[in-house]
Formats: C-alpha cells, structure tokens, sequence
C-alpha cells in the first residue's frame, strides 16, 4: 500500500540514519553542542505565538487551509535541504539523541536547519555536519567561485542555465546524472514539461563540467506532491473566492514547469477575499557563492481587508515620489499598486522568523507586465513585545533629547514604503541587464539599500501631502536611523547587516548622526535628514544603473567599515539592554 509523503521520507530517512550515521559521527568536524553552549543562545531568545482570529473564514476557506499548510511543511523540508546537504541526517540524528535534546531541536528549529548564528555572529555547526558553505546545496559541495567562472568563460552558452534562479547545479558524474534520468522517468510529465533536458543528461559523464537541473526536477517527489495539494486548495476554495483558487491552479502548475510568470500574473493582478499566501522560491539572499539562487519560502495570510482598503486610496499617486527620485530613468509604474496589510497565520521555509513584508515578484520582466504585490504582516509590525525591543535599543543608542522620538507606526510606514520602494527608481542596468546578472552577491545588498533610502527620502513629500503629521514623519525618521544600527558587526555575507552600516557610515559621515564619545550615545541633525537620504540615494541608484560589479564593490567596502570605539560602544549599548537576540515563532494554526 502507498504510503503519504511523508511516510515514505520517514522511511528514507531512518534508513539513511542506519547506514550512515557511524560515518557522520567518525569523519565530520566538531561535535554535538553541550547544553550549556545551547543555553547561551537560548536564553536570548524569544517565543512568540501567532493566532490570528480568521473569524469571517468560510468553512471552505478552513478546509483550503488544511491543505496549504502541509505544502508549507513540504517547502519547509526542501528549503533546509536547500542550506544544508546533511539536513535530514541531522534532524534523524536529533530524534535519535538520548537521552532527548529538546534544547537542539529548538536550535534546529530557530536556524532551519544544523547551524546556528552564535551570539559574535559566528556561523557554526552544533551537530557533528560539515561547515556552513557559501553555496549552501544548490551547488556541488566543495565547489569555489572561480571553478564555476572559468567553466562559463569556456561554455558562455551554459551562463543562463548555470545562473538560473531556480535551478541546482551539479558536477556532470555518471552518478548525478543517472539519477537526474531516474527521475525523468519515474515523473514522465517532468519528462515532457522539460524538453531537451533528457538529451542533456545522456550526453554522459564530463568531469570537469557543470550542468543545471530545474528545482521542479531536483525536489521532483516534493513539488509533484506540492502540487496535489495546491490542486486540492483550489477545489476547496472555487466558490468562496474563484481568483484566489485560479492562483492557487497557476502556482501549481509553476512548480512542475519551474515557470513561475502564470502564477505571478494571477498573483499580482487578482483581488484575493480573504486569504493570500506567498509560494515558491524567490529570495536570493541565501546564496553566497553568487548570490542568484532562490530559496523556498511559504506563508498563509489572513487579509484585514478594513485597513487594506484604507491603506491603497491613501497610496494613489506614487508616479510623482518616482519623478522625485535623484535620478535621470525614470519609468511609468502602475499607481493602483496591490498592496494588503495582513496577520500571519503560518510561515515555512525562508519566510520564517518574523518576516514584516514582502514585495515580490522580483524578475524586471514580470515586474514590467504585471507589477509587484506588498504583502504587510501586522501582527509582527505591530506585535508589543517587538516593539519593546526597539525601543530599548533605540534608547540605548541615542540622546536622551530623541528618546520619544520613535513611536510604533514609524516602524509601519517605513517597512510600507521600502517596499514601495523596490516598485520604484532603477531595475536594469544602462546596458539592460536584469541587476541580479550584472552584480550578484552585491544585488540584493544594494537593492535593499535603495528601497531602504526610497521610505525615508519620500517622507517628507508625503509629509507635504498629508499623508504624515509631523509626528508620524518624525517618527518615521526615527525609524530610518534605528533600522541602520547594528548590535554586532555585521558579515560581508549578511546583505542587510551590511547595507545598514554602510548607511549608518554615511549618516555619520554627512553630519546627519554625530556620536559623542563621553555619553557613547548618537545625536541627530534632522535638518540635513533629507538632503543626507537623497545624497546617498543618487549614489545607490548609479551603482545600480552602471551594473558594474567593481565599482560597486568598492562602493560597499568604502562604507560597510567598523570602528570598535564607535560602532563597538553602540553595539555594546544595545546588546547590554537588549533581553533577546532571537525570536522562535510558533503558529496556533500548526497547534503550537
């Protein structure tokens, strides 16, 4: 009798665990945590449950529910799969421990996946697996930039292949292919949605060569099943909303074809009742080998339709914060821009972990047909208990003159309008490459860093019109400068860490921010707050358009630098006061 998906990976997986888990232990670095090394990181480190009401759901609503939520725990699988190539043994190796290590299953849990960020913000293993590699396990293990690079400059036919976002790249083994073939066969309809990728595979074995299998083939078991059970929420869902259910149909014929523009249209142009949900792989924040890969992410949301509606009339005319921006390129963007302000009720995958928006999607093609929609999480935006934080470390960092300076809506309108802000300024570079070709691991970076300085250099046009009063625009000013604090010197690999001390620099730099050694707090000139913004805006936004990965380099390196007598005393400042680092979210619709 067959058995469920999930059955069967647990079969796999404790057969894997017999015959491997002598080997594991023998040959692999390091060794399984003490509890007090857990403890540590731990003990900074908060639960927080969300329950959204979904009071006004149908009961068919409910049922779709039913079956999306074990598509999250599918995506869940695949995206730690995605960062570790050893993450089923470690999760086998878990349940085995005894006596039980609950403490490391929460670790697990927290870091998805057998490596944790430790509080020096040190990547490093706390199971006996192998380090942490920038190309995580969508490439093949041990592989270095260069070797791929000089494989392009050889084969510049392969480029789009290799690079592509949804793809995993493996050695040409007579092992990686026959098994690829395998799959082929055993999912005929892969076979056909994937033309010419048979031929590929059976040109055989090459040993120095590289070649790509889409992520609908590589997860083939996963996503076959994903999208049975999209299929299944669809039915559930065709009377009570018809557009959600067409989006749900599209999706899941995206994840077998590894085509995502059907599911994307609907996503961006449908007007959704009472659920949305953000499916597949997007973010590329991942992949630090070259920073083009996207990771599986998944999330239910229930719409606060109320504050929807009020929040898109409010949002009209946007064309003119795009004409205002400090550059020449400008474009014509939609201006009833598919904006929803939402409670979380589950996230999987890369989403997890207290994710406040989301813009997507994020291709500059379907982004010129379609749009982008704006996912808003209130119930993380405004959740008390993270607002706490905030403002412990905000009054840590600053003069005691700017304490009741930030208020909980700074921090809504200022993640509202960085994501507005990736609607909006350069999205190809002058020689029309998409910005995730032309500067890879730098793209993210930067166009974080733009939609970042876009919030606050539009602040004060839609102070002019309204839209703030001086409070909420002082407020959202406030914001702008605790986002760019950092409590610990961030890696070269973190693209948001990174992005914000190159702005904090540069705020200190203008004059903007002024630290004074005797109190070790920050002081702020908020007359030079617009000029200051825009400066380093124009500047984002040419590295953007010239495409050029040097430059933009040494853009970056100029002001992601740290000084430990003056960004050190802040961080000290706000991890002193700071009660918890790390946030572990449990789902009340999980059962948590």
């Amino acid at each position: 009798m067959r058995g469920t998906y999930h059955e069967n990976m647990a079969r796999r997986i404790a057969t894997a665990l017999l015959l491997s888990m002598s080997a594991l232990l023998a040959q692999q670095p390091g060794g399984v945590w003490r509890p007090e090394k857990a403890r540590e990181i731990l003990d900074k480190t908060r639960t927080l449950r969300l329950a959204p009401e979904g009071a006004g759901l149908s009961a068919g609503e409910r049922v779709a529910i039913a079956s999306l939520l074990e598509v999250g725990k599918i995506f869940q699988s695949v995206y730690e799969n995605q960062l570790h190539p050893q993450a089923q043994e470690a999760q086998a190796q878990l349940a085995s421990l005894k006596p039980p290590r609950p403490d490391l299953m929460n670790l697990y849990r927290l870091f998805k996946g057998p490596v944790a960020t430790t509080l020096d913000n040190k990547r490093e293993p706390f199971l006996p697996v192998q380090p942490e590699a920038p190309g995580k396990n969508v490439y093949p293990a041990g592989v270095k930039k260069e070797e791929i690079e000089r494989f392009l400059a050889a084969h510049p036919e392969k480029r789009a292949a290799i690079l592509d976002p949804r793809a995993v790249v493996r050695r040409a083994t007579a092992e990686s292919l026959r098994s690829d073939l395998a799959t082929l066969t055993k999912y005929p309809a892969l076979d056909t949605l994937h033309p010419g990728l048979r031929r590929e595979l059976s040109a055989g074995p090459t040993p120095t060569a590289f070649y790509a299998v889409p992520y609908a083939v590589a997860y083939a078991e996963q996503m076959i099943r994903a999208h049975e059970l999209l299929y299944q929420a669809a039915s559930a869902l065709q009377q009570d909303d018809a557009e959600f259910a067409g989006f749900l149909r599209n999706r899941a014929r995206d994840l077998l074809t590894n085509d995502y523009e059907s599911g994307d249209a609907a996503w961006v142009t449908g007007r959704f009742k009472n659920l949305n949900a953000e499916i597949g792989a997007y973010e590329t924040y991942d992949d630090a080998l070259f920073g083009v890969k996207a990771f599986y992410a998944f999330n239910i949301l229930v719409q606060q339709r109320e504050e929807t509606e009020r929040l898109r009339s409010a949002m009209k005319g946007i064309q003119a914060i795009e004409d205002a921006l400090p550059y020449e390129h400008h474009k014509r963007i939609r201006e009833d821009i598919p904006v929803g302000v939402y409670e979380v009720a589950a996230d999987f995958g890369q989403s997890r972990g207290g994710n406040t928006a989301t813009i997507l999607p994020n291709e500059a093609y379907l982004t010129r047909r379609y749009g982008r929609t704006i996912l808003l999480r209130a119930n993380i935006m405004r959740n008390s208990q993270l607002f706490e934080g905030s403002s412990s470390a905000w009054t840590a960092s600053v003069a005691p003159e700017h304490a009741n300076d930030l208020a909980l809506d700074g921090n809504f309108y200022r993640t509202l309008w960085h994501e507005v802000g990736h609607y909006l300024g350069v999205d190809t570079t002058k020689s029309g490459s998409d910005l995730d070709t032309a500067l890879q691991s730098d793209a993210s970076l930067l166009e974080e860093m733009k939609a970042d300085l876009v919030s606050l250099f539009s602040a004060d046009k839609l102070k002019q019109q309204g839209y703030y009063t001086d409070a909420q625009l002082r407020s959202v000013y406030a914001s702008g400068i605790l986002r760019v604090l950092q409590n610990v010197r961030p890696r070269r690999d973190q693209p948001y860490g990174t992005m914000q001390l190159m702005q904090w620099n540069y705020f200190l730099e203008q004059g903007l921010l002024k630290f004074d050694p005797a109190s070790g707090r920050l002081r702020i000139d908020y007359s030079k707050y617009k000029d200051v913004v825009g400066k380093l805006l124009e500047r984002v936004l040419d590295v953007q358009y010239q495409g050029d990965r040097g430059e933009a380099g040494k853009f970056i390196d100029r002001y992601a630098t740290w000084d430990d007598k003056l960004h050190g005393v802040i961080a000290a400042s706000i991890r002193n006061q700071q009660r918890y680092r790390f946030n572990l979210f449990h789902y009340a619709v999980l059962g948590e």
